[in-house]
Parts: C-alpha cells; structure tokens; sequence
C-alpha cells in the first residue's frame, strides 16, 4: 500500500519542525567541536539530510538521535581538518561568532565557547573534545555520552576526566568580562598611541600574541612571546596600522572584543585572554574568510 500524499507531506513537516526544534543546540556543539562557523554549518546540513532520509518512525528520541548524529559527524570531520590546518599559514584560530547577535549559542551554558578554551581544546583529541563539550557544555548524563561516542559508561567518564585535567593544567583562573574589557581598552589606548611602557604593565610576563591572518597583509605569521617582545612589537605597527580605522566594541564568543573597520569592511577582530597576572593572550583574527560573523545585526 502508498503513503497518501498527505501524510507524507505531514510526516516531513513534522520533521522539520522537530530539526528546528534542535538546529542552534546542533550548530552549538560542531561550532565547539570545529571552531569554524562554515564547518558547523556544514555538519547540520548534513544532519539534516541523514534526518530526512531516515526511517524516523523507529527514533524514539528525536533529539539524541540528532545529537549522535551531529557528534559522530564532527568527529570525522575534525580528524581531517587537523591535517588541513598543517598547511594554514600562520597561527590558526577559532572564527569568532558575535554572540550578541547569536545569544542562542552559548544559551545552554557558555562553557567550551570562549577563545582559550577552544584554543585548549584543540590539543584533546577528537573523541575526548566531544565528550567533554557534550558534558560540560550540554550538560549531558555519562550514559548518554557513552552511547553518542560508542563507548562504555567508564570510559565516557575517563575521557571528560582526562580532558578536565589537561583543560587545568593549561590555563589559570580568567578574571570577570567586566575587567577583561577594562584590560582591552587599556591595551587599546597604549596600542595606538605605541606606548610600550604602558603596554608592558598590563602584559603578564608570558604573554603571547597570535595572529590569524593565513597570509593577509600586515599578519605576523609566528606567535610574539613574553612580555618585552610583545609590548615593543604591538608599539612598531603603531603608526600605521591603526590609521583610517574605526574601532568599535562587540561580544564575540561570550567575550569582549573590538573590531577594526575600514571603509565599512571589518579588518580586524582582537580581544584579549586575562587572569589576575594581567593579559595572558592576544588574539587578532585577520583572515577575511573569519570575519563574516563579528557585526551584530543592524549595526
């Protein structure tokens, strides 16, 4: 016997409406296990397509099915782009999301959002990354875990355990947004002006600077380490670099930033990773292909 016409076109509306239901959770976790906003959106899509063309009247669970199906994918596709990024010129970083303008991301908890962590997060490997951010980020129960990655129970706390420890290990305890921001707009006012000085009492002594420019113009192509170094090599671009730009504030992954425009196009993205030492990390985002999602809707 058919399916009438009808109920086929319900069936698939009913899937659409449960996928739109999960999309933003989906982006949120391929975003954190990627880093790069076309890689995510590619992941859903195709999570969409395997959603479409499965026999859905066997899930039971909509939204694990779909979670199990976001994960694996970007397992895979991460395993691939690690070797990609080999070939990346100059240092790689995350693409930064305007999460004011996206407040859904980091809705669920903001947790594995934010430029260090993502930075950390790429020396865990694949499987351990997806089983810390679907716990620490979505908060997902260790049996769940297990089942999404294929692995025991044991071993899905084994892996968040280890990712825990390694994630502690790296970083020290960040400061509030609200004095993170103070340390940018100081950096901002002694950057421009080339005050070094200025400059070197807010660095901490390892700070470090990494540009991702993938061989734009003006990108430094190594990182710049330790706090001299970094406060004379930010005062030597400062005559020319931030000249015919207009600086504004904006939210990029739950962390403040600031956007480098000229002509209406945005250059540059830089914030800032601080402690209690004072800066820890600068973090400038140059490559034109990162840049697509900094501006907040109608601004």
């Amino acid at each position: 016997m058919r399916d009438e016409p009808g109920a086929r076109n319900g069936d698939l509306s009913a899937a659409v409406d449960v996928f739109a239901a999960q999309r933003r959770r989906l982006f949120g976790i391929a975003y954190r296990m990627l880093g790069t906003v076309s890689d995510a959106e590619d992941i859903v899509q195709d999570t969409w397509i395997r959603w479409q063309n499965t026999d859905r009247t066997q899930v039971q669970e909509p939204a694990a099915f779909l979670t199990t199906i976001t994960t694996r994918l970007s397992i895979t596709v991460l395993q691939s782009a690690r070797a990609k990024r080999e070939t990346y010129i100059g240092p790689w970083l995350p693409e930064p999301v305007n999460t004011e303008d996206d407040p859904a991301l980091g809705a669920e908890r903001a947790e594995a959002l934010q430029f260090a962590i993502l930075l950390t997060l790429e020396k865990l490997t694949p499987t351990e990354r997806a089983a810390y951010i679907l716990r620490e980020a979505f908060d997902y129960p260790y049996p769940r875990i297990a089942e999404v990655i294929s692995s025991s129970v044991v071993s899905a706390r084994q892996l968040v355990s280890r990712a825990r420890a390694h994630l502690t290990s790296e970083r020290q305890a960040a400061v509030e947004p609200v004095h993170q921001r103070r340390l940018l707009a100081a950096f901002l006012a002694a950057a421009q002006k080339g005050d070094s000085q200025e400059l070197e009492k807010i660095f901490a002594d390892d700070v470090v600077s990494y540009t991702d420019g993938n061989g734009v113009k003006l990108a430094a192509r190594v990182p710049v380490s330790g706090r001299g170094r970094v406060a004379t090599f930010v005062a030597a671009f400062a005559h020319h670099f931030w000249t015919g730009k207009s600086l504004d504030w904006v939210e990029i992954n739950g962390q403040p930033a600031a956007t480098l425009s000229e002509n209406g196009t945005v250059t540059t993205v830089v914030t800032v990773t601080a402690t209690e030492n004072g800066i820890e990390q600068l973090l400038w985002v140059m490559s034109p292909e990162k840049l697509g999602h900094v501006t907040a809707v109608g601004a």
